[in-house]
């Protein structure tokens, strides 16, 4: 037998409903209990067959009517009772003479009622005590007791726990060679910190005598307890050592080839009298599917040859599970079935117009790559890569190339990609293997020459300790390359030059370098408000109220409440979020609907408050600007156009420049550039050079909580300064965007569409910007710029002249007057 006790509590089950009456003791339990005072007065508990060490957690089953009693006393009481043993485990009922007087308090931690009647209750000693004398005989013993001495190490620290660790290893080994042991048990002996509890533990769990343990129990030195115990266990190891090399001298067990014989005799007797093979069937199906197939002749030789590999395996072996699931995947990968392609540019142009409303160059630019690829008869051509902000319709332009090819449509997003063996596969030699996402799609789509849309591309993490996806990605998408993409699993090259792949991103700032140079970007900057009506009454309305069972008749939208959601309830370049307050609208008149009763069938602009409720959003208007200095700017944000304003205020001081408002590095090195400029230039704009010494200068651009930053600003900043200094305002209803150089250069800006149409909508009427954008007004609908006056330039002196009133203001500051005087106006 073995020297545990295999019926003792061992570990902690988490998931058992008991789990808190097996704790493992801490430190601070430890220490807890120690500084705990014994009763003066305890229920003794006489102990037949075992001994209660503290901290240690037992079952005990009680059998004895005083026993029974008082168990169940002390549980509904302060549930603390004083365990000792018998001297002789035979006696039925024990005297004072036949108990030892050196015991253990215990707590009662539950009391159970067993099936067979028997009550069993598990106790946690706590700490040893003495019994001086039994007090009550009757109804159960009580009896006097006192504090016995604290445990103690007599050895040196470093000897002490060279002892205490092998006592743990001798202790794990013994768990790992017991068959009758759990294994979880080592799970208890690993996590035991305190010394003294884990000598009292082991030695209560050993099968030794009752006489021995008591011995352990009154002997104070951890030392001493530890040597003697770790004694014990060493014996009993090499024992278990010992039976164990016997058990498998005199063990016969079948020769394995022999064993695999008897059991495939076995398999294939039960298999010919159920009249079917699957091994051969599945071997008949490859074949079968091989015989139509289409494929290099690489493809075929390895084919044959794993098919051959195949037959030669023992179905019953795992290894062959994971051949058949390999061949089927090669023998359904399109090798060379590829769709027709149906090139009608015309059509093509149609499919597009119906699904996507605007993007006119973002629809060239697609149209002349399928014109590439009808004359060309392949797909060589350059990857393209559409980048916008979410919602503009990237992903669903995919679809609608897929629909006017009529070929076959895949999408694989790479959002949070982080392993490679996600692009590549896995090599089919591990259990589990599988292709990668990129030949899992290609078969999916059951052509050769599918387009596949690659969602969210900037979304790919980067080098991690699972490979980088990214540079997985160079292969796929790099034409020079990919007509040999090697998948892990498959191990045979294959062609995906045929197949059209379009990368949507919603930036290019965290797109691998090389990756980025593969692709052939096209920008999706966003949609105008004009445009979001459109699109709104010819897709999302019609498809909401599709998806909500109404038709037409029953809701109507005009224009101008569409222009009201669009611009009170939305922030966005795209039209999500659009969508959705469309869908609030139809789902309030859907309630009538369905209630039958009276309602608004066009919902009007006091309505949307109701439904959608205050204006989220507000957009800038201009105002009269009556004082110098103040400059109205066009800034681009993700969200589309937005009109700022710059404020420049003049103070005494020493010519110090001050900037608020949120400011980017480029917008700060903008301001700086401009001011320099002026200092420069005071001749031009007929400015006493004394001035910057005696006035200081602060710079403000509001909503100081929204960050800013770009260098479109320049000429704004320039021409606020310039109107500050020289005391002349800005004429009404101008607007500028340019970044400058300190040579006075002014060079072009992004975002010009949306921050034209920004300025509209604020009811500017003349706009200043680079000479080299006026190639960008060009490319902006008649419709959108009707009204708007663009002055174009190429120096920043050029904009001062233009935007910067003749004469100065009626209240004008004298700069040049001395701090003393009085201004005289």
């Amino acid at each position: 037998m073995s020297i545990f006790e295999k019926d003792s509590v061992f570990f902690q089950d988490p998931g058992s409903e008991d789990a808190e009456m097996v704790p493992l003791l801490t430190a601070d339990d430890e220490e807890a209990m120690n500084e705990e005072p014994v009763p003066k007065s305890l229920p003794i508990l006489p102990l037949r067959n075992n001994v209660l060490f503290p901290g240690v957690v037992i079952p005990i089953t009680v059998g004895r009517d005083k026993s029974i009693q008082l168990i169940k006393e002390a549980y509904r009481g302060n549930k603390t009772i004083g365990v000792v043993a018998q001297k002789d485990v035979n006696i039925e009922d024990p005297k004072e003479k036949d108990l030892y007087h050196l015991g253990t308090v215990a707590r009662i931690l539950k009391v159970l009622q067993m099936p067979d009647g028997n009550t069993t209750a598990i106790i946690q000693g706590k700490k040893r005590f003495k019994l001086l004398r039994i007090t009550v005989k009757k109804p159960y013993f009580k009896g006097q007791s006192i504090d016995y001495d604290p445990f103690y190490t007599s050895a040196d620290p470093k000897t002490f726990t060279a002892v205490i660790d092998s006592l743990r290893d001798i202790s794990l080994e013994i768990i790992k060679k017991s068959p009758n042991l759990p294994s979880d048990a080592n799970f208890t002996i690993k996590n035991i910190e305190s010394p003294t509890f884990l000598i009292n533990f082991v030695a209560s769990n050993l099968s030794a005598d009752v006489h021995k343990k008591q011995k352990y129990l009154e002997t104070s030195d951890d030392f001493v307890r530890a040597k003697e115990v770790l004694s014990v266990l060493s014996n009993e190891l090499q024992m278990q050592e010992l039976k164990n090399k016997i058990q498998d001298k005199v063990k016969t067990d079948l020769d394995k080839q022999q064993r695999d014989y008897f059991l495939n005799q076995q398999i294939k007797t039960i298999q010919e009298e159920l009249g079917a093979n699957p091994g051969e069937q599945a071997m008949d199906d490859l074949k079968k599917k091989a015989r139509n197939k289409s494929w290099p002749s690489e493809a075929k030789e390895t084919f044959d040859k794993e098919l051959s590999r195949l037959g030669r395996m023992n179905p019953a072996v795992p290894e062959y599970s994971i051949q058949l699931n390999y061949l089927e995947f090669f023998t359904d990968l399109p090798w060379e079935d590829f769709s027709d392609d149906n090139i009608n540019l015309k059509k093509a142009q149609r499919v597009l117009d119906e699904d996507h409303y605007g993007l006119e160059k973002v629809k060239d630019r697609i149209l002349e790559h399928l014109a590439v690829l009808k004359l060309k008869k392949g797909n060589n051509s350059p990857i393209l890569c559409l980048v916008g902000p979410p919602g503009v319709g990237k992903t669903s332009l995919g679809k609608s190339i897929a629909r006017a090819l009529k070929r076959s449509y895949v999408r694989m997003s790479l959002g949070g990609l982080r392993d490679e063996a996600e692009i590549r596969g896995h090599r089919k030699t591990y259990i589990g293997a599988m292709p990668g996402r990129v030949l899992s799609n290609i078969k999916k789509a059951a052509t050769g020459n599918p387009v596949f849309v690659l969602d969210e591309i900037d979304k790919v993490s980067g080098n991690t300790f699972t490979g980088d996806p990214s540079s997985a990605l160079l292969e796929v998408l790099d034409p020079e390359q990919n007509t040999e993409f090697h998948d892990n699993y498959l191990e045979v090259p294959y062609d995906l030059s045929n197949v059209l792949f379009i990368a949507t991103a919603n930036t290019l700032s965290s797109v691998h370098p090389a990756l980025r140079d593969r692709l052939e970007v096209i920008d999706i900057s966003g949609y105008l408000v004009e445009e979001k009506v459109q699109i709104a009454k010819r897709h999302l309305i019609p498809k909401q109220l599709e998806q909500h069972g109404v038709n037409k008749s029953q809701v109507k939208f005009r224009s101008p409440v569409i222009e009201q959601v669009i611009e009170g309830y939305t922030r966005e370049a795209g039209v999500r979020t659009l969508e959705k307050q469309i869908a609030a609208v139809i789902r309030n008149k859907v309630r009538y609907i369905a209630a039958e009763e009276d309602y608004t069938k066009t919902p009007s602009k006091k309505d949307l408050e109701k439904i959608l409720g205050p204006r989220r959003y507000s957009r800038d208007h201009y105002t009269t600007i009556r004082q110098p200095g103040v400059v109205t700017g066009l800034a681009w944000t993700s969200v589309g156009g937005e009109i700022l304003f710059v404020e420049t205020s003049l103070s005494r001081g020493k010519g110090q420049l001050t900037l608020t408002g949120n400011l980017g590095t480029v917008m700060k090195e903008s301001a700086n550039l401009a001011f320099e400029y002026l200092k420069s230039h005071t001749h031009t704009l007929d400015i006493n050079p004394e001035v910057f010494n005696k006035w200081n200068v602060h710079m403000h651009i509001p909503e100081g909580s929204t960050p800013k930053d770009g260098p479109s600003a320049g000429i704004t900043m320039f021409t606020a300064l310039a109107s500050a200094f020289t005391q002349r305002k800005i004429k009404a209803r101008i607007a500028m965007t340019g970044e400058i150089t300190l040579r006075g250069k002014v060079l072009p800006v992004g975002g010009i569409k949306d921050k034209i149409l920004a300025a509209k909508r604020a009811d500017i009427t003349d706009i200043i910007l680079s000479a080299d954008n006026e190639k960008d007004i060009n490319d902006i609908p008649e419709k959108y710029i009707n009204g708007l006056n663009f002055y174009y330039v190429k120096e920043m002196i050029e904009v001062a002249d233009i935007a910067l009133a003749k004469s100065k203001v009626k209240d004008a500051i004298n700069l040049n007057v001395p701090k003393e005087e009085k201004n005289p106006g």
